[in-house]
């Protein structure tokens, strides 16, 4: 009789464990944390084919954080936000302007490093030669690749609304290799 109430006190205890365990899992993986995988190398050195991201769907979106979107064709892509809404859009070789104010990349570092001599890592363009706008639309980013010369992004697509922004990248899980919070 004594052992059979410590089998029953070890299962209370673990279901106790147990159940708020799933709970919090089933809120963080469907809610708040979610795993998505990476397809392509438009974001390299950033992301890597492969990868696996967590994504978070609650925080407000700023300049360069990187975000998961679904295009209204059901393509999926991962890309950074470069210009917000209200912004007009720029690049003179190889420099960002927005509003006309030259911004720093420092998240393309590693990128620009092997070639960027030989020819420019961005093309040269303003957001009224893609969109016909001069500023980004209410509720409209301005996204690219990291890899710019091998991005399908907003010089391709358009600008992205709001409404199909799924969320942002947060971290890199797996490979364990490539773990780390992604750089703005």
């Amino acid at each position: 009789m004594e052992k059979q109430k410590s089998y029953i006190g070890y299962f209370i205890f673990f279901m106790k464990l147990l159940v708020p365990s799933l709970v919090l899992l089933f809120i963080l993986r469907g809610f708040i944390l979610i795993p998505v995988p990476v397809d392509g190398n438009s974001m390299e050195k950033t992301l890597s084919q492969g990868d696996m991201i967590v994504m978070e769907k609650f925080s407000s979106i700023k300049r360069f954080d990187v975000v998961v979107f679904k295009l209204p064709n059901g393509a999926i892509y991962i890309k950074r936000v470069i210009g917000l809404p209200g912004d007009a859009v720029r690049y003179e070789k190889d420099q960002l302007y927005i509003n006309g104010k030259p911004i720093e990349e420092p998240f393309l570092e590693k990128n620009i490093k092997k070639d960027h001599e030989t020819a420019p890592y961005t093309t040269n363009f303003n957001l009224s030669d893609l969109t016909t706008e001069n500023i980004l639309p209410k509720n409209s980013y301005f996204v690219l690749g990291d890899n710019r010369r091998m991005s399908k992004d907003s010089r391709s697509f358009g600008a992205v609304e709001s409404k199909y922004i799924i969320g942002k990248a947060q971290f890199v899980y797996y490979p364990i290799k490539h773990m780390k919070f992604i750089p703005r």
